[in-house]
C-alpha cells in the first residue's frame, strides 16, 4: 500500500457522506428505497487485466416517486495502472490508490434537474491529490434554481480562499462538463477541480466542506419542483437532455474512464446512465420555445 496519511480518513469521511445523502434521498423519494450493494475485488494482473484490490457500497434506487434512478456509490481501491493510463496521472510509477464518493440523480419531473456530484482521493507513487465537484443540468431554465446551487458552492469556496477560487473552480467546471462535438455544456455548471496536491490539510477541510453542501445546494430545488405539471413534450424533451449525459459520460468521463481502465466493477461505473434517453435525427427546438431557452444557454459563446 502507498503512504498517504489523508487517504483513510478521506474514505471515512466519503462513505459517511454517502450515508447521509442516501438517507436524505429517501426521505425526499418518500415512495422507493436504495438497493445496498457492498462489493469487493481481489485481482491480480495474472487475471487477465490490471491489479485491482478493494471494496465499495453501490447504492441504487430506481422507480422512485420523485427519483426516476439515483445512484450512490462509494470506493475504495488500490492497484497498478496499465501502462497506457499511469501516463495521463501525476506522479511515478504504476502503483496507485482511490477512494470517492460519487452520485448522479435523474429525476422523474422534467422540471427537477438532474445533478451529479463526485470527490475523491488518489495517490500514485509518492504523490497524491484531491478531485471532484458538482454541477447541475437542467432540461428547462429555471435562473433561480442556478444561482440558488452556484451560490451555495460559491460560499464554501469563500470560506476556503487558500485552495478555492470560486471563479477558477466554476470556469473549470464549465470546461470540463462541455462536448466538442454539439458546441455546448453539458449543464450549467457548479464546480470542478482535478489534481490538487499543495495545501493537503486545507484542501481536505474544502472537500468536506463542499460535499456537505450538496444537500442544501439540490435540496431546495427538487422540493420546489417535484410537483410541476408537465405532458409529453417535456417528457420527450427530458429523455433527449439525458442523451446528452450518455454522450459525455461515456466519452469524456474521467471517472468513467479511470473506472474501466482500472478494471472497476461495471455495474457502479455505470450507474450514472439515466434508465431512458433519446436521440432525435437532426432535432431542433421550436424558436422561441422553453426548450430552445435550454438550449441557447448551453452554447458555449465564441
Amino acid at each position: 500500500m502507498l503512504t498517504d496519511p489523508l487517504f483513510e480518513p478521506a474514505a471515512e469521511h466519503f462513505l459517511g457522506l454517502q450515508d447521509r445523502i442516501v438517507a436524505a434521498l429517501e426521505s425526499l423519494d418518500g415512495q422507493a428505497t436504495f438497493r445496498r450493494d457492498e462489493w469487493t475485488r481481489d485481482e491480480s494482473e495474472a487475471d487477465g487485466g490490471p491489479a485491482l484490490h478493494g471494496w465499495g457500497r453501490t447504492c441504487v434506487l430506481e422507480g422512485g416517486a420523485v427519483l426516476e434512478k439515483a445512484g450512490v456509490a462509494f470506493s475504495k481501491v488500490h492497484g497498478r495502472f496499465a501502462e497506457g493510463h499511469a501516463a495521463s496521472m501525476p506522479g511515478d510509477g504504476l502503483d496507485f490508490q482511490a477512494t470517492g464518493v460519487s452520485l448522479v440523480l435523474h429525476p422523474r419531473n422534467p422540471h427537477v434537474p438532474i445533478v451529479h456530484l463526485n470527490y475523491r482521493r488518489l495517490g500514485r507513487g509518492e504523490t497524491a491529490w484531491f478531485g471532484g465537484g458538482a454541477d447541475l443540468t437542467p432540461c428547462y431554465l429555471n435562473p433561480e434554481d442556478v444561482r440558488h446551487f452556484h451560490d451555495t458552492h460559491r460560499q464554501v469556496c469563500e470560506q476556503h480562499p487558500r485552495v478555492a477560487d470560486w471563479p477558477t473552480l466554476h470556469r473549470q467546471c464549465d470546461e470540463y462538463f462541455y462536448l466538442p462535438h454539439r458546441g455546448e455544456r453539458r449543464g450549467v455548471g457548479g464546480l470542478f477541480f482535478d489534481h490538487m496536491s499543495a495545501n493537503p490539510q486545507e484542501m481536505f477541510a474544502f472537500v468536506k466542506a463542499v460535499g456537505d453542501a450538496f444537500l442544501p445546494a439540490w435540496l431546495p430545488i427538487a422540493q420546489r419542483h417535484r410537483d410541476d405539471l408537465y405532458g409529453d413534450r417535456e417528457r420527450q424533451w427530458q429523455l433527449v437532455r439525458r442523451g446528452r449525459y450518455v454522450e459525455f459520460n461515456l466519452v469524456h468521463d474521467r471517472g468513467t474512464v479511470f473506472g474501466l481502465r482500472t478494471g472497476g466493477r461495471i455495474e457502479s461505473i455505470l450507474m450514472s446512465m439515466p434508465p431512458l434517453a433519446a436521440w432525435g435525427y437532426d432535432l431542433h427546438p421550436e424558436p422561441g420555445s422553453p426548450e430552445a431557452a435550454m438550449q441557447q444557454a448551453l452554447v458555449r459563446p465564441a
